[in-house]
């Protein structure tokens, strides 16, 4: 058979492919015809606030586990070696920060939209702001997690491209429209077992193509697929220990601690403890996912060597290199493609279902509601509606990726990072510093959305100019000659090749984005805040600013005095307003409340959002 000749499904693998979009199908109408029947907004984009940590944490994961990464971490993987696990690192700081500061902070103070804090804290212009950044944020991403999959499949198997597109699209805009977000987190649920029966399935049938277990090693050993720790200090270098455990946290604080797709999650839950558990019960499930994509990929170097299918030119794009793998290798089992098709699909489905809601969410919360007043039925009917006309703009959206071709593709995912970094310092901004106003969080929004887009597309336009160097994450085997002469020589090459000037700021790291952003906004936004006038203590909404001077205080006076803190405990609270300013107030109130630094009534802030 040609290696470079498509790959057809087999019947089986077709009714394996079309069974994932059925069940999904099928989850969507039975909570659109159950319970209470979508007829709120708190049932159709919370999910009456009833979902239990399980669900949910699968839910978190499968939400940014989108197909591009089911088939673009193997890929890395097989080019460039076990290097990009490390990012696994950065999933512990980048869940525990959200547990502790973010959640506790969104929950208490009943929030519906994420972005209804920033009103709260700053005035409804940031509002505004952060909701239409994400709106572009999102529409964008799907897009790309729409065309992306299908384009690869189309390329490598012959699958009919925007067949592919519209299933995925109009599949998931029906399910979601219909059983609202307890729908999408229980088709994330069945979706997440599908990936990782697909990716598991691959892997198992791959080392047995290899020849086993033990010459599976051997040979990505050999090859030097196996990474050790690169601590490498140069923010230039794509991806090294610092870059990945160090900036993705940059990275996994923008997608689970103020992201309104996850944000959402959090609030659905049935109380604020099981909303945190679900948080940390994502750091397993992330883990696993990334060893599943990271072995894939080892698997496919054991089998491919170095004679890359890329290289061969039986395809075009590093993206389409799994799906190759996937009908080379398992085309003598029937059933096995389409059971990895429906792994990537479902990766898919998962990632656009919560765009889709999440944007429905803050669409009619952020910039309809405070307008117009209506009743809950025509609020739901609006969100319905919003969900489905979400879903026709990103097939639109999908399309216009489509004409932009591949190169593009890359500059739409680096957006996708580039936009989620100034949202964070923006929630940072406000969370952590009692002292910035209004005026210092727009500029400061601005100006690193400004350098994002300047870093981001000037690093993409110097790329597509410059000419070929030695890439930087690659490693030198050389043999030390007389007087080091060829070690001289190769330090010399690497050195001149290093980019200085504004050509070293457009090559910086695309994991370092987030933080980059993200800091330019905190740093902009508190001197534009001290230039204007600082908020004053008394400013401040109640419980929008994390006490972190008293937390620090805390777990000081614990570190140093660990016998106290099993014997008694300070009993006191501390006001919003008043702990800005260092002042304790007595209070009366029950034992938990007294441990909180939130106001723990039942009455929403949010009520009282459009007079902040």
């Amino acid at each position: 058979m040609d290696p470079s000749a498509p790959k057809y499904f087999t019947i089986i693998d077709y009714v394996i492919f079309a069974l994932l979009l059925v069940a999904s199908m099928c989850i969507g109408l039975y909570y659109a015809f159950t319970g209470g029947r979508q007829s709120t907004t708190r049932e159709f984009l919370f999910a009456d606030r009833s979902m239990k940590c399980l669900p949910l944490s699968l839910s978190l994961m499968a939400t940014f586990q989108s197909a591009v990464a089911v088939i673009g971490t193997p890929a890395e993987v097989y080019t460039n070696g076990t290097q990009y696990w490390f990012i696994g690192c950065s999933y512990i700081l980048g869940l525990l920060i959200p547990a502790h500061i973010f959640i506790p902070v969104f929950y208490r103070l009943h929030l519906t939209s994420v972005y209804q804090y920033l009103e709260l804290r700053f005035c409804k212009a940031v509002r505004i702001c952060g909701t239409v950044t994400f709106i572009f944020q999102m529409v964008i991403y799907v897009g790309v997690g729409i065309y992306t999959p299908a384009l690869a499949l189309n390329a490598v198997t012959g699958f009919h491209l925007w067949g592919a597109v519209l299933a995925t699209g109009l599949v998931c805009t029906l399910y979601t429209t219909l059983g609202g977000l307890k729908a999408v987190v229980w088709t994330d649920v069945f979706q997440t077992v599908v990936m990782f029966t697909g990716q598991l399935a691959v892997i198992i049938v791959g080392v047995q193509q290899a020849g086993g277990l033990s010459e599976t090693w051997v040979k990505v050993r050999d090859g030097g697929r196996i990474s050790g720790f690169d601590l490498n200090p140069d923010p230039t270098v794509r991806h090294t220990f610092w870059t990945l455990g160090v900036g993705g946290v940059f990275l996994m604080l923008s997608l689970y601690g103020v992201n309104q797709a996850q944000v959402q999650r959090y609030l659905s839950s049935r109380t604020e403890k099981e909303a945190v558990m679900s948080c940390y019960m994502v750091f397993p499930c992330l883990q696993v996912a990334l060893m599943l994509s990271c072995l894939m990929g080892l698997v496919m170097y054991a089998c491919y060597g170095n004679n890359s299918p890329l290289e061969q030119q039986y395809i075009t794009s590093k993206d389409q290199m799994v799906l190759y793998f996937v009908m080379d290798m398992l085309q003598n089992f029937p059933g096995l493609p389409g059971l990895f098709v429906a792994c990537l699909f479902s990766a898919s489905l998962s990632t656009i279902s919560s765009a889709l809601n999440s944007l429905a969410t803050v669409t009619i919360m952020d910039l309809i509601k405070p307008h117009y007043s209506m009743t809950e039925a025509r609020a739901t009917r609006i969100s319905k509606m919003l969900a489905v006309s979400y879903g026709i703009i990103c097939l639109a959206m999908a399309y216009v990726v489509h004409l932009m071709k591949s190169s593009v593709l890359q500059a739409a995912l680096s957006i996708f990072g580039m936009v989620g970094g100034p949202l964070l310092g923006l929630f940072c901004l406000g969370i952590f510093f009692p002292c910035a106003n209004s005026i210092g969080a727009v500029i400061g929004l601005a100006a690193g959305l400004l350098i994002a887009f300047w870093v981001g597309i000037g690093g993409f336009l110097s790329r597509m100019s410059s000419s070929v160097v030695p890439p930087f994450n690659s490693t030198y085997t050389v043999a030390a000659g007389p007087d080091n002469i060829t070690i001289t020589a190769v330090t010399a090459l690497i050195d001149a090749a290093r980019p200085v000037g504004l050509h070293g700021f457009y090559s910086l790291s695309y994991m370092w984005y987030s933080a980059l952003n993200s800091s330019t906004v905190v740093i902009i936004g508190l001197i534009v805040s001290f230039m204007t006038g600082r908020t004053k203590g008394d400013d401040v909404a109640s419980g929008t600013v994390y006490p972190v001077m008293r937390t620090a205080r805390s777990l000081l006076y614990k570190l140093v005095e660990p016998s106290a803190c099993c014997t008694s405990s300070p009993q006191h609270k501390i006001d919003g307003h008043k702990e800005i300013n260092g002042n304790v107030k007595e209070d009366a109130g029950t034992q938990e409340e007294t441990e909180t630094f939130l106001p723990s009534n039942p009455v929403s802030h949010v009520e009282q959002e459009t007079s902040v």
